[in-house]
């Protein structure tokens, strides 16, 4: 047998039960409502802290889990065990899957896998090498004319990344053109790639020369 509470006026604080044939139900605090009970689900007022783990409905990318007031196209769904994507107007436009990839939407027309620029370096390496931007990389070494190894702040999980290179002489402007890749050529002795640093030789007619202007960039 169902329990019942009498209808009461609202203000008084406590549990209230609308007068209405609904059944409605509120928690009052003072003359505020922080939790109403609606045949249509559950609605709180103020920050709702929780202990412990939340579960919610796996949702998708048009009705997504986790989303907000007046915009329910968009927000956070889990499509798949271990998998989370984010979703914009009703499409889905992010995920990490169980492997731990990134895929995203930004002009593929569906979530495709995002591989990212590990390390990048843009250097002078005439006279004494200096880096005029970088990203995860620590340093330049300078073994001679024309030849430098890029260190790496972060190592790459294996060798098999792709290195982009390209270089310039000093033609008055700031540009990066030309690109001659010597990573397994250094000097006639073979030099095989590490995890932790990517060396290469800017040269030209047959020689090498000190770049003013060079680039590299690390994908994997």
């Amino acid at each position: 047998m169902a329990s019942t509470i009498a209808a009461s006026t609202a203000g008084g604080g406590g549990i209230i039960q609308t007068a209405d044939a609904s059944g409605n139900l509120n928690l009052q605090s003072g003359t505020t409502t922080i939790l109403a009970l609606t045949s249509t689900g559950v609605a709180i007022t103020g920050t709702l802290s929780a202990t412990g783990v939340t579960t919610v409905a796996a949702g998708s990318a048009a009705l997504p889990a986790i989303t907000t007031t007046g915009d329910t196209d968009t927000g956070v769904w889990f499509p798949a065990a271990n998998t989370l994507a984010a979703s914009t107007a009703g499409v889905e436009r992010m995920r990490i899957d169980t492997s731990g990839n990134l895929l995203f939407n930004s002009g593929y027309g569906s979530v495709a896998t995002a591989y990212g620029c590990r390390a990048w370096v843009n250097f002078n390496g005439t006279g004494t090498v200096a880096i005029r931007a970088s990203g995860n990389v620590s340093s330049i070494t300078d073994n001679g004319t024309g030849d430098y190894t890029v260190n790496f702040t972060t190592a790459m999980p294996d060798i098999n990344y792709s290195t982009v290179i390209s270089y310039s002489q000093d033609y008055g402007v700031a540009r990066c053109v030309g690109a001659q890749l010597y990573l397994n050529g250094i000097s006639g002795t073979e030099q095989a790639p590490t995890t932790t640093t990517a060396r290469f030789v800017a040269t030209g007619a047959s020689a090498a020369f000190d770049a003013k202007y060079a680039c590299v960039s690390i994908f994997r």
